[in-house]
C-alpha cells in the first residue's frame, strides 16, 4: 500500500514551526514496511487543501493529514475532506457530550468553538485522542483511506502508532497476510558502502525486501517480509538477517528500538560499571544523549564540560606542557581528559572529546575531532575528520563518540592497526 502524508498549516509554510511530524511519520512508515512516496505541505486554505487531498487520492491507497482539526476558524481540514470526497458534514452529539464533560472536569466553561471538534464527514470513524480534545478521523473514499490527526506531535504520534499504522499494515497485507519489519542499526560505514556490501541480497530478495536508511551518521538496514502470520514473516527474515549480521560484523550495534544510548547503558549495567564524560567541542552533547534514556542514573555519574583551555588544566589535569607539546586538539590531551574525569567522578569508563568544530580553526583544521575512551583496561584515542558546518560536526562527533565507546565496551578496540591511534595502557 502506498501511503502519502499531507501537512496542513500556514505556519509550516512560513517556517514559524518546524515540521518535525514529517520526519517522525517518515521513519514510522518505513519501519512499518509501508511504501511512502510523497509528502506535501499546504496552507490554511480550503481550496488548496482540497486540491492536495484529491491529488493524493489519485496516487495513494492511504492519506494521513496532519493539522487543521482544532476548534478555530482556520482549522479547515474537516471541511476540505467533505469537499474533496463529496461528503456532507455531520454533528456527533455523543462526542459533543464528551467535550462538555471534559471541560466540566477541569472546572472550566467550554467555548462554543470547541463544538467544531464534534463535526466530521459523514461515515467517518473517530480515532481516540488520549492527549487532547480533537479526535482523529478515518474515512474511506473510493480506493483511498483518509486519516486526519492533530498536528501537535504529542497527540499525533500515539494516534498514529496505536491506531493508524496497525490498520494500514493489516490492509497492506490483505486478509490472510501480515507485514513485519526488522530494523538493523549500524555505524562505521557510509550508506553507499553498506549498499555495496549487501547489494546482492538487495537484488535477490523480494520477500523479505531490503532498504537502506541513513540518519545522523548511522545506517539502518530494514528487512520487510509479508506472510500469513507474524511468525512466518519473522522466519523469512531470520536467515537474511543472519547473513547481514555476518557480513557487517561489529558494525551492527542493535535492532529495532536498540538505540546506541540504550546499548551502552545495558553494557555498563551488566558489568556493574559506571560512566562519565569530559567534553570540550561537543559541549555536553554526549552526556545529554546518555541521560535521555530513562534510568540512566544507574550507570551515568556526571560530566565535565571543559571548554576553555584553563578548565582543561585546572579541572581535568591536562598539563600545560602537554598542550604546548601536542596541542589542545590532540589524542594525548583527550586521553588525559578521559582518565582524569574517570578518577574525578569515580567511574570505570569515561569518554572525552576535544576538537575544532568551527567555523574558525582551533589548533587544527576545522572538522578535526578527537575522541578518547577509557576502560578499566586501557585508554585509546582516535582522530576523526568530520565534514560539514559546526552543528553537523558536533552532532556526528557525538554519535561517533558513543559508538567508539560501545566498541571499547565490547572489546572491539578501534584502530588496532592505525599507527596514529594513541594508546595509554593501565599499569
Amino acid at each position: 500500500m502506498i501511503v502519502e502524508v499531507l501537512a496542513v498549516g500556514t505556519e509550516l509554510l512560513l517556517g514559524q514551526i518546524v515540521n518535525t511530524n514529517a520526519n517522525q511519520l517518515g521513519m514510522r512508515l518505513a519501519d512499518a514496511g509501508l511504501d511512502h512516496y510523497h509528502q506535501s505541505v499546504v496552507g490554511d486554505n480550503v481550496d488548496r487543501i482540497v486540491d492536495a487531498i484529491r491529488l493524493a487520492m489519485s496516487r495513494a491507497g492511504a492519506l494521513i493529514i496532519t493539522g487543521g482539526i482544532g476548534p478555530t476558524q482556520d482549522d479547515l481540514t474537516r471541511e476540505a475532506i467533505c469537499v474533496a470526497t463529496d461528503t456532507e458534514m455531520v454533528f456527533d452529539e455523543d462526542y459533543a457530550a464528551v467535550l462538555h464533560r471534559r471541560w466540566e472536569e477541569r472546572g472550566r466553561e467550554m467555548p462554543d468553538s470547541n463544538l467544531r471538534q464534534a463535526e466530521h464527514p459523514a461515515g467517518a470513524a473517530l480515532i481516540p485522542n488520549p492527549k487532547g480534545t480533537a479526535p482523529g478521523l478515518k474515512v474511506r473514499s473510493g480506493d483511498t483511506w483518509i486519516f486526519a490527526v492533530p498536528g501537535v506531535p504529542a497527540e499525533l504520534l500515539p494516534m498514529v502508532e496505536r491506531h493508524i499504522l496497525p490498520f494500514l499494515q493489516r490492509e497492506a497485507g490483505g486478509e490472510d497476510a501480515v507485514v513485519v519489519s526488522r530494523l538493523l542499526r549500524s555505524w562505521g560505514e557510509s550508506e553507499s558502502k553498506v549498499a555495496d556490501m549487501l547489494g546482492d541480497l538487495f537484488a535477490e530478495h523480494t520477500n523479505p525486501t531490503l532498504a537502506f536508511l541513513a540518519s545522523a551518521g548511522e545506517i539502518k538496514v530494514r528487512l520487510t517480509a509479508k506472510a500469513p502470520t507474524e511468525q512466518a514473516a519473522r522466519e523469512l527474515i531470520a536467515p537474511v538477517e543472519a547473513e547481514v549480521r555476518s557480513r557487517m560484523g561489529s558494525r551492527i550495534f542493535g535492532a529495532d528500538e536498540d538505540t546506541i544510548e540504550r546499548v551502552i547503558l545495558a553494557h555498563l549495567e551488566v558489568r556493574g560499571w559506571t560512566i562519565s564524560t569530559a567534553e570540550s567541542a561537543t559541549g555536553g552533547l554526549i552526556a545529554a544523549r546518555l541521560t535521555s534514556v530513562p534510568g540512566a542514573s544507574a550507570v551515568f555519574r556526571g560530566a565535565v564540560v571543559a571548554y576553555h583551555e584553563e578548565v582543561k588544566e585546572n579541572q581535568l589535569g591536562v598539563a600545560a606542557s602537554l598542550i604546548e607539546e601536542h596541542g589542545v586538539v590532540s589524542e594525548p590531551v583527550a586521553c588525559v581528559m578521559a582518565e582524569h574525569v574517570a578518577d574525578l567522578l569515580g567511574t570505570q569508563v569515561a569518554v572525552a572529546v576535544t576538537g575544532s568544530a568551527g567555523p574558525d580553526p582551533q589548533d587544527r583544521p576545522v572538522g578535526t575531532m578527537i575522541v578518547a575512551v577509557r576502560t578499566p583496561d586501557e585508554t585509546r584515542a582516535r582522530t576523526l575528520r568530520m565534514p560539514g558546518d559546526r552543528e553537523r560536526v558536533r552532532t556526528y562527533t557525538t554519535t561517533a563518540a558513543l559508538h567508539l565507546t560501545r566498541l571499547a565496551l565490547e572489546g572491539v578496540w578501534w584502530g588496532s592497526s592505525d599507527r596514529n591511534t594513541w594508546v595509554s595502557r593501565k599499569p
